[in-house]
Formats: structure tokens, C-alpha cells, sequence
């Protein structure tokens, strides 16, 4: 198997704006591949594969939206981890989130994989920025889930979606963000805007920082899952289908208690730091597929 590694270090730069942060990666100087010629038709089967799983969740959607929400929630992650598992990316969970009430879940973002990643460790509404609702497939499924969009280009937009953020973990219920602003390569990561985590302060509700990390099964990190630049999606989802030996490994950390840091600077910072960690804390319960 050919395996063709790019090895240039990301250049810093500046982000465009405060409100549209972007990562210096792009596909050529970061992303490594790691299919061949021979690798197609095992890409086709896994692509055929998750088309039919995405499909099927679609039918189910009427029917997910009458079932209890302990029910609900174990049959989304089933579903999330069932898509991992199709693209060929083996997935290994250390770690728990709590189960019910308000909880604000932030991550690293490296690729479009982590989406059914953190669905696999809690479901929850997640934060998308709003030119997500235009994508054909991943559109509808988000906005099905209860995803609260974002126009990223509208600074004044803020504190209306921090209330909803708010509103929604005084709610009981999860919410999921990427609060890098935008996908990195996985050799290096962004910094994390403390926005979003005035809304857990003001809900007084647990951040749970989750740290995710792909690798070769065996072998060292990869940044063969990554969707960094102008890549289109279709070429990402191409990249993944076609490597093999791709484990995606899901750290989930201790829970940052809700009065634990005095403002949303302290805890923006301390949910970064987790997320950086090259080890998990919390090994209460571990799920390997």
C-alpha cells in the first residue's frame, strides 16, 4: 500500500476576523493519503455502505422522534458509531459523559468524522455554522437534529446565540461545539473562543472537554481524516473510505463542574488544555468497535 505523507509544518496566520477564525492548514502541506489504485473497490463498498446507513437513519427519523429520550439517545449513538464503522474507521471510546441533564460538549475539530464521533458519546444539538443547512444529505440530517445554526459572518448575531445556547442547557439538554472555529489538521490545534462558554456559565451547567485523535491501527498519528481548507467534503469522505487501518480514538475528560472557573476566559483555557492532553484522565468506561 502506497502511503504518501506531506510533512510541512502549518505556517501561522492571522484569522480573516475575530468571528471567522481559520486554521493555517490546507490539504497539501498537512494531509496525508493513505489509499491507492488497489484501494478502490473497497472504498466503493464502504461508500455504498454509509449511504445506506445515512438512508436508513433518514426512515427513522419520524419514528426517533416518538421514543423516550434514554431510547432515543442509545439508538443515535448506535447509529453515529454504525456510520464510523461503515467508512472503515475503527472507533475507541475511554471515558463517559453524563448521561442526562444540561451539558455543554467541546472538542478539538479535525475532520467532518467528529460530528458522529461526539454523537457516539452524548447526543445533543450541536452549534453549525448556517451554510450547513445548503449541504446536500449532512443539511437536512442536522437541521433534523435540532442543530442551532449560526451566521458566523454577523457578529452583532452573538449574544442572541449564546441566550439560545443558555436557553437550551437550562433545558436539560446537550449541546455540542467545536469552539476552535474551524477544522485543524490534528498536528496542530486552534485556540478555543470563549463565547460559547459564557452560555454554560449562565445556564450553570458541566463543560465536558473531549479530546479527539486519529491514528494508524498500530501505528503513529495521521492527518489522513482531516477536512482542512478548501477540500470538498466528497474528496475527504473519498481520503477515509480508502485508507485502512484507520482508528479514531475519543478522550473523554473529567467534567469541568459548573462555579469551577470564575469567568469564561478561565473557562475556555481550562477546556482547552484538557483537550490537548495526550492521555485520558477519566477511564470509568471504555467502548471499542
Amino acid at each position: 500500500m502506497s502511503r504518501k505523507r506531506h510533512r510541512a509544518t502549518p505556517t501561522l496566520t492571522a484569522p480573516a476576523s475575530a468571528w471567522l477564525p481559520s486554521a493555517p492548514c490546507s490539504p497539501r502541506a498537512c494531509v496525508e493519503s493513505l489509499g491507492s489504485p488497489a484501494a478502490v473497490p473497497r472504498a466503493a463498498l464502504r461508500l455504498t455502505a454509509v449511504v445506506a446507513v445515512l438512508l436508513f437513519g433518514i426512515m427513522l427519523i419520524p419514528v426517533m422522534g416518538r421514543l423516550a429520550g434514554v431510547r432515543r439517545d442509545r439508538a443515535v449513538r448506535l447509529w453515529c458509531r454504525t456510520i464510523v464503522r461503515a467508512v472503515g474507521v475503527r472507533l475507541r471510546i475511554t471515558g463517559a459523559a453524563p448521561p442526562t441533564g444540561g451539558l455543554l460538549l467541546v472538542a478539538n475539530h479535525i475532520s467532518w468524522l467528529d460530528i458522529p464521533l461526539l454523537a457516539a458519546v452524548r447526543p445533543g444539538r450541536m452549534l453549525a455554522k448556517a451554510e450547513i443547512r445548503q449541504w446536500p444529505v449532512a443539511g437536512p440530517l442536522t437541521a433534523s437534529s435540532g442543530a442551532l445554526f449560526i451566521e458566523r459572518d454577523r457578529l452583532r448575531a452573538l449574544p442572541g446565540t449564546v441566550e439560545r445556547i443558555a436557553d437550551s442547557l437550562r433545558g436539560g439538554a446537550a449541546v455540542v461545539v467545536f469552539p476552535e472555529g474551524s477544522t485543524w489538521c490534528g498536528r496542530a490545534q486552534g485556540h478555543f473562543r470563549r463565547a460559547v462558554f459564557q452560555a454554560a456559565l449562565d445556564a450553570a451547567v458541566p463543560v465536558q472537554p473531549v479530546r479527539l485523535h486519529y491514528r494508524i491501527d498500530g501505528g503513529a498519528a495521521t492527518t489522513a481524516p482531516a477536512f482542512v481548507g478548501s477540500e470538498s467534503l466528497l474528496a475527504s469522505v473519498w481520503r477515509v473510505v480508502s485508507a485502512r487501518g484507520l482508528v479514531a480514538e475519543v478522550h473523554v475528560q473529567p467534567v469541568l463542574p459548573p462555579g469551577g472557573a470564575p469567568d469564561r476566559r478561565a473557562l475556555a483555557h481550562a477546556a482547552e488544555a484538557a483537550t490537548t492532553h495526550r492521555t485520558c484522565a477519566n477511564s470509568e468506561a471504555s467502548a471499542h468497535i
